[in-house]
């Protein structure tokens, strides 16, 4: 059985909530991401920021990013996915949220996120073409 672990990119990193969109923007250049999980002072998942939140919820707005945290753009509840999850769990957990992105946990810790070029790599075409028309026909 194929699993979570098995597909996701290992090494994901956390970016602190207290820390700043400009830092948040050097990290994604830093590590070659779209998304930084955000985790809480007790370093529990508390949202996923993308590229595209900085730009569109605070630099379209007029805001400084030195001055807004990853926390104040934490909204919603986090999804995510134990390591040992199957794909199928996997893939009902973003179609069912309509989400590009999927944090990995094992025992209580960030161990890597799934993307949609995961997905590419790993599954069949079927599987893809499934999963795009449900991710993004409804978005």
């Amino acid at each position: 059985m194929t699993t979570a672990k098995d597909i996701m990119h290992a090494g994901a990193q956390w970016i602190p909530s207290h820390e700043t969109l400009d830092r948040a923007a050097q990290l994604m250049r830093e590590l070659n991401v779209g998304a930084l999980p955000i985790a809480d002072a007790d370093e529990r998942l508390c949202g996923i920021l993308t590229d595209r939140d900085i730009v569109v919820g605070c630099v379209a707005l007029g805001h400084d990013p030195a001055q807004i945290t990853a926390g104040d753009m934490a909204k919603g509840t986090p999804r995510w996915v134990e390591a040992g999850a199957d794909v199928d769990s996997v893939l009902h957990e973003m179609e069912d949220h309509q989400i590009r992105r999927l944090p990995v946990i094992e025992n209580k810790r960030l161990v890597g996120m799934i993307s949609e070029a995961d997905l590419a790599q790993h599954l069949n075409e079927e599987q893809i073409a499934e999963w795009v028309e449900r991710v993004y026909a409804h978005a």
